[in-house]
């Protein structure tokens, strides 16, 4: 059986590039040769065993490369051999609750069918092969650059999230961190019409979000935020709240500073999940819609792929840095620095 390279995570901030054996196509599957994966958050947490998972682990969910080879059950003209293609690594069972509602980011079975078995060494997105459902293969346009691609996983979580905002053209947005996920959020609000107000502390970016067409700049750290966002809405707070930040203070701001009938999305995950407190009679007196976002929804997923295929949005300046197979642990290791926004491995 041929064999293909992987970057497994083998302990505490330490990988390596180890070989397994190539997988082939089943029935209804597809096999992508992939060129490329940014490192995300979740697989930056295994690195640094913040999130404890069995060793080895091979990780990567934000990637993409070209179809090799389709199982029976596949229609060519639908997967032409040689097509770009962005995978969504997170599968979903089809036949949940969740599922047959068009909630698939909530399967309750996606991580049970995971490409990636703890502990175990599976083809995934942080290797040269994988093979997947037809379903979960989205097509490129073939001329997008890798430094693009690799972003469809992650702007189909904002487009979700952006969709659980619900906004209406005119709506004054904030979005709470200035990180990839935030400036990712601040180009998908403008997208939908709104006047965006950035919370966030650092200059360089500031000027970055404003580059993305942020309409206005606040730092947290010069008064409280919660003011200054109802300083900058007559008083009334923003019509939709996006909290980008792991830090429950500022959770807490996001609802403070969230309009009456306006919704308030803790989009970031919490690490540690501190508490934070709530007044029911806030939400009862404002009618305001606090609700999360996680992972992106199949259509969600294709829409990032559309957006970024047809050059709508360029996210090129977001990618600021690239390392190879072999570089592995500098690539984490300069993932999870303040001064950079997202970090891709491509071989």
């Amino acid at each position: 059986m041929s064999k293909m390279k992987v970057v497994a995570i083998t302990d505490y901030k330490k990988t390596q590039v180890m070989e397994i054996d190539k997988p082939v196509p089943k029935s209804n599957q597809v096999l992508i040769n992939l060129h490329a994966c940014a490192l995300c958050t979740f697989e930056q947490r295994v690195f640094s065993q913040v999130t404890k998972k069995a060793l080895p682990y091979v990780g990567g969910h934000e990637c993409a490369g070209i179809i090799e080879a389709i199982g029976e059950d596949v229609i060519p003209e639908e997967f032409p051999i040689g097509q770009k293609v962005a995978v969504r690594v997170l599968n979903h069972c089809g036949t949940c609750y969740y599922c047959r509602h068009g909630q698939e980011n909530l399967c309750k079975n996606s991580y049970k069918k995971s490409a990636a078995a703890a502990g175990q060494l599976l083809p995934n997105g942080l290797g040269e092969y994988i093979c997947v459902d037809a379903n979960q293969v989205y097509k490129l346009a073939n001329d997008l650059p890798y430094e693009q691609a690799v972003f469809v996983e992650p702007f189909a979580c904002v487009i979700n999230s952006i969709e659980r905002g619900q906004i209406h053209l005119g709506d004054d947005v904030v979005v709470l961190g200035g990180g990839v996920m935030g400036m990712l959020h601040v180009i998908a609000a403008k997208l939908s019409g709104a006047r965006v107000i950035l919370s966030e502390p650092n200059k360089e970016r500031a000027e970055m979000a404003k580059k993305f067409g942020c309409d206005v700049v606040i730092d947290p750290t010069e008064s409280d935020p919660v003011e200054q966002v109802k300083k900058l809405t007559d008083g009334e707070g923003a019509n939709v709240v996006f909290n980008t930040t792991p830090i429950a203070t500022v959770a807490s701001q996001a609802i403070m500073m969230t309009a009456q009938m306006g919704r308030c999305i803790m989009y970031s995950s919490m690490h540690p999940d501190t508490p934070i407190e709530v007044s029911p009679n806030y939400i009862h007196n404002t009618e305001i819609v606090i609700t999360g976002s996680k992972s992106p929804s199949v259509e969600a997923f294709d829409t990032a792929a559309r957006i970024l295929s047809k050059r709508i949005v360029d996210v090129t300046p977001l990618l600021t840095e690239t390392y190879s197979m072999e570089e592995a642990d500098t690539a984490f290791e300069r993932a999870m620095s303040p001064e950079t926004y997202r970090v891709m491995i491509k071989w």
